[in-house]
C-alpha cells in the first residue's frame, strides 16, 4: 500500500525543531534527520534554511494536526512545558480542536477524537500526549479541487470525507492511500468526521479555498513547505507541481 512517507519542512535550526517535536511532541527520531511517531503515520524531515518561515493565507501548506484521544489532556501537558496553546473549543461540526505553533512558527493544530461532549468514558495513558497522539492530517491548501482530485485519484488515494465551511470560504476535502470505507457513503455526512480522526494513518486534507487564484510556495532559502515524499507508487508520477509530492527513492 502506497503511503504519504514523508512531510518535508525548511527551518532554520533543524536541529532544535527535531528536538522540540520529541521532547514536547513524544515524537522518535526514525533516521535519516526525520522524527515521528511511527506506524503507517507520516514522518517530520526538517532541513535548513536561511530565512525564517513567514506564513500566509495563500500558502499552499497550512498545518498538522495531530489527533489525541483527549485534547484536554494535551493541552495541559503542553501548557506545563511551557507553550502556549489556545483553549479546546468545538468548531462547528467540524471538529473540537486547540492550536499552537512550534518554536519556528510552524502552526499545529490538535483534534480530540471524538466531538465535544462524546467522548466515551475510557482510561488514557497519562504520560503520552493527549493520551496518544498521532499524526492525523497534512493540509495543503489549493485553489483548484479538481485538480487535485484528479491527481489522488491518479495516485490510488481514496477520498474520505468532505466538509463544506461556508462560513470561512473553503470547503475541506480529504484523502488517503488507504481500503478504509468511511461510515456513510454520503462524504459530506456528520458521522464520517469521527471516524476520520481516529485513523492511524496520515491523511491529505485539502481545503479548496473559493476565493484564491493561486497557491504560493517556500522557495530558494526561505522557510517553510519543501514537498511530501510517497512510497509505494510505482511508475506512478506524483504531479510535483501541484501538491509538491514526489516518489521516494
Amino acid at each position: 500500500m502506497p503511503k504519504i512517507e514523508t512531510l518535508r519542512l525548511r527551518a532554520c535550526d533543524p536541529v532544535a525543531q527535531r528536538q522540540f517535536y520529541c521532547d514536547v511532541l513524544g515524537m522518535q527520531d526514525i533516521g535519516d534527520g526525520c522524527v515521528g511517531f511511527g506506524g503507517e503515520e507520516a514522518g517530520i524531515c526538517f532541513l535548513k534554511a536561511d530565512r525564517p518561515y513567514v506564513p500566509t493565507a495563500r500558502d499552499l501548506y497550512w498545518k498538522i494536526t495531530l489527533a489525541v484521544p483527549n485534547i484536554e489532556l494535551a493541552c495541559e501537558q503542553l501548557t506545563c512545558k511551557g507553550l502556549t496553546v489556545s483553549a479546546p473549543h468545538q468548531f462547528q461540526n467540524v471538529g473540537y480542536l486547540a492550536h499552537f505553533t512550534d518554536p519556528e512558527g510552524f502552526a499545529i493544530e490538535l483534534i480530540d477524537h471524538w466531538f465535544e461532549g462524546n467522548r466515551p468514558d475510557e482510561s488514557v495513558n497519562p504520560t503520552l500526549l493527549g493520551g496518544g497522539a498521532h499524526l492525523n492530517l497534512i493540509t495543503l491548501r489549493t485553489s483548484s479541487i479538481g485538480r487535485v482530485q484528479g491527481v489522488c485519484k491518479r495516485m490510488g488515494m481514496r477520498p474520505l470525507c468532505v466538509q463544506p465551511i461556508s462560513s470561512h470560504g473553503f470547503t475541506l476535502y480529504f484523502f488517503a492511500f488507504t481500503q478504509d470505507v468511511p461510515p456513510s457513503a454520503d462524504l459530506t455526512a456528520i458521522e464520517n468526521r469521527e471516524w476520520l480522526y481516529q485513523r492511524r494513518y496520515t491523511v491529505l486534507e485539502v481545503p479548496h479555498v473559493h476565493a484564491l487564484e493561486c497557491v504560493s510556495t517556500a522557495e530558494g532559502p526561505n522557510a517553510g513547505y519543501a514537498g511530501a515524499v510517497l512510497s509505494g507508487l510505482s511508475g506512478i508520477d506524483p504531479s510535483h507541481d501541484l501538491l509538491m509530492f514526489r516518489n521516494a527513492e
